[in-house]
């Protein structure tokens, strides 16, 4: 199973503490950032994790070397040229994550900062048989986010609002997905949005589904099995 953590970006919001390194190596916990989401996908059998990253590579690789022998991962890179948005480098890194298995792979936002729960989401993913599932997290005030609409009971996305005027939901983007190898289809080798442009098409289909953050709630899905988020 192969993951792609999304690294892009010049860390301005974490200056002055990004002008000397990548902001994933950030210190969180007494750790960078990075290596948080690296264990957890190790830990659920990811054997590839590939960086879509386009400020200073070198420092990212150099520093994460010896990290790919002590946690026995594979760690690539894949490099814009231009930024990409948050799709676009789903596309450059197309054959790396096509293994011809027909697995899902995962995409991490590199700032997320959270428990994890990727097992629940592979089985969740499983059991909707979508081709898309996205976390989503409970906010005290959507008014300043793009809020994910969805069915409570199901967790399939209906559509995307931004910065709703009017209550429509408290749900937002955690910036954790899993996804069919077939999303890459939907994908042009240009600077694209994957929440403005992709997942709202996907939802469209009826074949997106969001999964809350632990702690919130469960699904009783159409299988009648139940997934146990509490």
């Amino acid at each position: 199973m192969k993951a792609l953590i999304l690294v892009g970006g010049f860390g301005t919001r974490l200056r002055p503490l990004t002008l000397s390194v990548p902001k994933p190596l950030v210190e969180f916990a007494n750790k960078p950032m990075i290596l948080h989401q690296i264990e957890a996908l190790k830990a659920i059998g990811v054997t590839e994790v590939v960086l879509a990253i386009n400020y200073q590579p070198e420092v990212m690789m150099n520093f994460l070397k010896d990290f790919e022998t002590k946690l026995e991962i594979k760690i690539t890179c894949s490099q814009e040229t231009e930024p990409l948005g948050t799709a676009g480098p789903l596309a450059l890194a197309r054959d790396k994550l096509i293994d011809g298995s027909g697995e899902p792979f995962f995409v991490l936002n590199s700032d997320v900062i959270s428990e994890y729960p990727l097992k629940q989401m592979m089985e969740f993913h499983k059991v909707h048989g979508g081709e898309a599932s996205i976390m989503v997290t409970k906010v005290d005030e959507p008014s300043k986010y793009g809020v994910v609409v969805m069915e409570e009971s199901t967790g399939k996305v209906e559509k995307f609002v931004e910065k709703p005027k009017i209550f429509v939901g408290n749900k937002i983007n955690a910036g954790i997905y899993l996804l069919n190898p077939s999303v890459l289809d939907k994908i042009e080798l240009k600077p694209t949005s994957i929440e403005k442009e992709v997942f709202p098409k996907i939802a469209a289909e009826d074949k997106l589904y969001a999964m809350v953050l632990p702690g919130f709630s469960g699904w009783t899905l159409d299988s009648q099995e139940t997934i146990s988020l509490v």
